[in-house]
């Protein structure tokens, strides 16, 4: 709850010095590698200058993101942490680091000296720079895979010098390896996957982001684990229809993100028989080529659906009858997102506002996360809808900033409880899971305020009138 950056190195490791040494888990959302070093350097006086106490004897677990990666930091977490299993640094440079402030192969081999990691995950962000661990290569994947046989996640991004040799490496000495992350892999290509098949891997989470040369073939091959729960495809701008033809062979799939691919609605469709009944979230965010007729395909009331989250965004051709064709589905949807969608008005408010969760009655809209950012026809109208009783479990709104400001006070006023985010702010699905377990009892008896505030004969009359 304080910023490490106030504080200088060897303050810093003062400071943690007196930790219980029953600590497992440690998790710093941004410290300076230099004060990691200088942490794990520390000795205590008492102590002959040639030993080095663990500050931290029981460490399992630790999560850091750091200013730079750096070939230091990591020898000291690996030699001064005995007891690591979850090892998890991620930064964001600002600019290019220089050699002595970097990630190298000598760096990648000092990684896991103990053998006993079961997770891992190195990330260099691209948010402030765009920046990549370009001191590393096949060789540091290469020496890195030879202690990697415990392994059961891991995650890899900004490694733009690695090729299909480093990857599929890495991917085939991991032989408990269940979760696999990458991001930015420049180089990544289908043959990664070639051979999937022959090896004793059971993926059941992967992700591919920011893989510009994967294609349908790859996901060909990746569909061969039938286990997979677990599937992001994210700016992976060469998937097609055919990538989906082969994803829809997965009955355990519960969340599925291909946002900015080249998927139509033939593509979609064929996720109707198998995979739609069991997803529980799905991003269609930024695939242009979606239109009205992938609601209607998804959501035909065929099979029963367990969808919580759905992500609908940038996508010019969806309109108001797309989304007249979810609420006839009745599906009890806690997150909807259609931010820049200039088809979508009015009419969707009033659709979500009023549709039946199930066949009892009108008990108000499920919708917890409701995101209409820039969506072209929504007008004044629309916050008579967005006004008690409607969206009684309403937490989180986003709406265009151009919205009359009157009009958005007074809803802010009147439904205290209400986060409204007016400048094109996005809420993560992280942050959106810390919230909902910070304010759920909060809610929950303002939830029951809203119920009891509800006029039973004005909300039928207005139901009526809809139907």
């Amino acid at each position: 709850m304080f910023d490490f950056s106030l504080f200088l190195p060897h303050k810093c490791a003062q400071l943690w010095s007196t930790a219980s040494s029953k600590l497992c888990a440690l998790e710093l959302g941004y410290v300076y590698s230099a004060t990691i070093e200088e942490l794990l350097s520390s000795q205590l006086e008492s102590q002959p200058s040639h030993k080095q106490p663990s500050v931290f004897p029981n460490l399992q677990k630790i999560c850091l993101t750091v200013d730079y990666i750096t070939d230091a930091m990591v020898g000291k977490l690996s030699k001064g942490l005995p007891s690591l299993t979850h090892l998890e640094l991620r930064d964001a440079p600002l600019m290019e680091p220089i050699v002595t402030h970097d990630l190298s192969n000598f760096g990648i081999q000092q990684i896991n000296l103990n053998g006993k990691l079961k997770h891992l995950s190195l990330i260099r962000s691209q948010e402030f720079f765009n920046s990549y661990f370009r001191r590393v290569n096949d060789l540091g994947l290469l020496l890195l895979a030879d202690r990697c046989a415990r392994i059961e996640s891991i995650s890899l991004g900004g490694f733009c010098r690695v090729t299909d040799t480093g990857f599929k490496t890495m991917l085939h000495s991991c032989s408990n390896l269940h979760k696999l992350r990458l991001s930015c892999g420049i180089q990544l290509t289908d043959l990664v996957f070639h051979d999937i098949c022959a090896t004793s891997l059971s993926l059941t989470h992967v992700s591919l982001r920011w893989c510009s040369l994967i294609s349908n073939r790859a996901v060909t091959h990746l569909v061969a684990n039938t286990s997979l729960t677990v599937l992001e495809l994210r700016h992976c701008r060469n998937l097609g229809d055919e990538a989906l033809r082969a994803i829809g062979s997965l009955r355990k799939l519960k969340i599925l993100l291909l946002d900015g691919s080249d998927i139509s609605d033939l593509g979609v469709s064929y996720l109707k028989e198998r995979v739609v009944g069991s997803l529980a979230s799905l991003s269609l965010r930024g695939c242009k080529r979606v239109t009205d007729k992938s609601i209607s395909y998804l959501f035909d009331r065929s099979c029963k659906m367990n969808l919580q989250e759905l992500d609908l965004s940038h996508l010019p051709n969806l309109s108001d009858n797309g989304i007249l064709s979810f609420a006839k589905s009745r599906i009890p949807l806690l997150q909807l997102r259609m931010r820049n969608c200039p088809r979508i008005g009015n009419t969707s408010v009033v659709a979500l506002a009023s549709m039946q969760v199930n066949g009892n009655g009108w008990e108000g809209s499920s919708l917890r996360v409701l995101d209409l950012y820039n969506c072209g026809g929504i007008h004044f109208l629309s916050f008579s809808w967005l006004n008690k009783p409607y969206f009684p479990r309403l937490r989180w709104l986003g709406l265009c900033g151009s919205v009359n400001r009157n009009l958005v006070d007074a809803l802010a006023n009147s439904r205290p409880f209400l986060a409204i985010a007016c400048e094109g702010e996005e809420m993560a699905s992280d942050q959106w899971a810390n919230a909902d377990r910070l304010y759920m009892s909060t809610v929950d008896d303002a939830i029951e305020d809203d119920e009891d505030m509800v006029d039973n004969n004005r909300t039928r009359t207005d139901l009526h009138n809809i139907s």
